[in-house]
């Protein structure tokens, strides 16, 4: 249920679209974890971010039933392109129902498997990237920043989903579940790399603001 903030938030943020709200209402009927989407407040800015950044070029490690990664289409310019990825193949046919509903379909390519595996291949490739949107499995934040901070272009930036983790991080004592010492890693990680500038915002469960110097 809504609080009266996330209320307010709503109805103070460019509505979400038809397509947008349909996804939405697919993902509360036909899957098992719905809080997982990411909401018309933070698929708003994501919209905006993409477009703020003039990223023509997006990675998305985690997309779910595909509705930020929507959100970040609907912000690429013309000729922009997003690689998706999802390891959970039984959302595929949502995925690609939703795109198809938000005009995206022929901005985005989904890749089905092991995030880790599949951010290798693409290095391979020499695939470069404005920016990266990470909100998957949290025991592999650092990995994935590892592997694919070389394929981002001077100046791009990461969004991190998750960061506050519900609080965990800083209780006392920090619990230690793998899901919750991913993000503490993670965190301290990122805090302590020259290379960027940080910062951590409390937009749902917190998003950090990774941008490449």
């Amino acid at each position: 249920m809504e609080t009266a903030e996330e209320k307010y938030l709503k109805a103070h943020a460019t509505p979400q679209t038809e397509a947008l709200s349909w996804l939405e209402r697919q993902t509360y009927i036909r899957t098992n974890y719905p809080r997982m989407l990411s909401g018309a407040v933070q698929g708003r800015f994501l919209t905006i971010m993409v477009e703020f950044c003039k990223a023509s070029s997006v990675l998305e490690i985690g997309t779910f039933t595909g509705y930020s990664s929507i959100c970040m289409a609907y912000g690429l310019p013309e000729g922009g392109h997003l690689d998706a990825l999802e390891i959970n193949d039984e959302l595929e046919d949502l995925i690609r129902e939703g795109w198809e509903r938000a005009g995206v379909a022929d901005k985005v390519s989904l890749h089905i498997g092991d995030a880790k595996e599949t951010l290798l291949r693409l290095k391979e490739e020499g695939k470069e990237y404005d920016l990266v949107y990470i909100d998957a499995n949290k025991r592999e934040y650092c990995d994935y920043y590892e592997t694919l901070f070389d394929m981002i272009r001077p100046g791009g930036c990461i969004l991190a989903d998750d960061v506050l983790w519900d609080g965990k991080l800083y209780q006392d004592p920090v619990p230690q579940d793998k899901q919750t010492q991913g993000i503490v890693r993670f965190n301290d990680m990122v805090a302590a790399d020259p290379r960027v500038e940080v910062v951590i915002l409390p937009v749902r469960d917190g998003l950090s603001i990774i941008r490449k110097k």
